[in-house]
């Protein structure tokens, strides 16, 4: 596979050395990068009863260090109210050919509020500082887009955020921003009367001229809380829409159907040669696999179905085990997803992308745990709850939300909150006393998946009270934000 991966095209050489931008030439060179000493996670006081701004917590990853698996920094955001979510970063490998180009902006989209965020993580990357701030008059005066989500940075130097409706939460006015390399606004991405029927997640693949994106819902709806009947209400999306990349041209809309319910984050292969990738679908909870087709035009298929369980005492009498973030490994070897509901996080192999096998599974928490009133029922009729270690004398609280793979695949890192209306609604216990962070050990060679005893972040014993976890990078980069051209 290495020589499939090669280096960027536009790599300046000078005097036979290569003058080198931000990230890796390839996806292998990325896995034999620095081992992980920091990592920022956006922390949220929004929807939880605390009249605190939104933070971006800094966590020590170093086990040599003394302040390892500890919060060493808090940057609150100026504002109450944001609910940070998703980041990205100003550049990633995809400049890896331009030496002017630096992965030094933290970008920080605000669901609720609509501000973006340039956090600078450069000038000490242990005590990042706000840069810049978009704020959202200035981009829906523009644009007419409001809840930003996904961030990425183009090779163009320019940053692109998918944004999921208008000011008034309807899906409608949905679509991406674009932002320059100084973080003013330039306008939509997407070609006029191109925009999808829902927005959410999106992904690159330069070299099949192609990005797909995917479909949550509309603001309206998601920011009230789950509500079933949203679904039938066609509130809630089950599309891809696959774009002309750079041009920005919808070319296709793949309807998923009742199998690809609320399609949330989407991946291709690392491999910048490769035609396939994946989407977690949360709400069916299937895995499914797109694909090009010999005649030019996009394909899909599930790869991996998460049955749902038959439970007593909950409001539903099947519970999905709820999809809501997956990632592949570096080397396109491994896929890795969290059922938020279920509580467990699943390793598989993809070698063969068309048919992933089970390497690994660990339970960290879920709704049919030991001690809840919620059971699950086996097809026998016999009832059981899952067993869920406690971490250094800590019961482990909500279900897997967002993971974070370490660049050569052997550390995942695991924050438990989804969304703070959502949290709310599921997990009350997160929004009364935090969310916390672990780190599970992966088995790259035969597959598996244990916990670090000795890695663990308390958010419910923060400075301003328990606060909700979600996104984690790190300073360097890795498998969820950079993309190959």
């Amino acid at each position: 596979m290495a020589t499939d991966m090669v280096v960027v095209e536009h790599a300046k050489v000078e005097n036979g050395c290569c003058k080198k931008g931000p990230g890796y030439a390839t996806p292998l060179d990325a896995m034999s990068g620095p081992r992980e000493t920091l990592i920022y996670v956006t922390c949220i006081y929004t929807g939880t009863g605390r009249e605190k701004p939104d933070y971006l917590a800094t966590v020590d990853l170093d086990p040599s260090s003394p302040t390892y698996s500890k919060v060493i920094h808090r940057l609150p955001m100026p504002y109450v109210g944001d609910e940070l979510h998703h980041s990205g970063w100003n550049a990633c490998s995809s400049c890896h050919g331009d030496p002017s180009a630096a992965r030094r902006y933290l970008v920080l989209p605000s669901l609720v509020s609509g501000r973006i965020y340039a956090i600078d993580t450069q000038k000490d990357p242990r005590a990042p500082t706000v840069h810049k701030i978009v704020e959202p008059n200035d981009i829906i005066g523009k644009t007419g887009l409001a809840y930003p989500h996904t961030a990425h940075c183009l090779a163009s130097g320019d940053i692109m955020v998918s944004c999921l409706g208008d000011k008034d939460g309807k899906a409608e006015g949905n679509g991406f921003l674009l932002l320059d390399s100084d973080f003013n606004v330039k306008g939509r991405w997407e070609k006029p009367g191109h925009s999808p029927l829902f927005g959410y997640d999106f992904w690159y693949q330069p070299r099949h001229k192609t990005m797909i994106s995917t479909s949550w819902g509309a603001p309206s709806a998601f920011t009230t809380g789950f509500n079933l009947q949203h679904v039938s209400d066609g509130l809630y999306g089950r599309h891809l829409h696959v774009y002309s990349w750079p041009e920005g041209e919808l070319k296709q809309t793949l309807d998923l159907g009742n199998t690809g319910l609320i399609p949330l984050e989407i991946r291709f292969l690392h491999n910048p040669d490769k035609d396939t990738g994946y989407v977690g679908c949360a709400l069916t909870s299937n895995m499914v696999r797109f694909f090009k087709k010999p005649d030019g035009s996009w394909g899909h298929e599930v790869s991996i179905s998460v049955k749902p369980v038959k439970v007593q005492n909950w409001i539903l009498p099947e519970m999905p085990g709820l999809i809501t973030d997956f990632l592949i490994s570096l080397d396109d070897r491994f896929l890795y997803l969290a059922n938020w509901l279920h509580g467990d996080i699943r390793q598989y192999n993809i070698q063969d992308p068309a048919n992933p096998k089970l390497t690994g599974q660990i339970w960290v928490g879920g709704l049919f745990r030991k001690g809840s009133t919620v059971v699950a029922e086996a097809e026998d009729g016999t009832t059981y709850q899952a067993e869920v270690p406690e971490v250094q004398g800590r019961r482990l609280r909500g279900g897997p939300q967002m993971i974070q793979l370490s660049l050569d695949g052997k550390r995942l890192y695991v924050t438990n909150s989804l969304f703070s209306a959502w949290d709310r609604q599921f997990y009350p216990e997160l929004v009364e006393n935090g969310g916390h962070m672990l780190q599970i050990d992966v088995d790259t060679g035969n597959g598996g998946l244990a916990i670090n005893p000795n890695f663990f972040v308390d958010f419910g014993s923060e400075p301003d009270g328990p606060a909700l976890a979600h996104e984690m990078r790190y300073p360097g980069g890795d498998c969820t934000s950079d993309i190959w051209i």
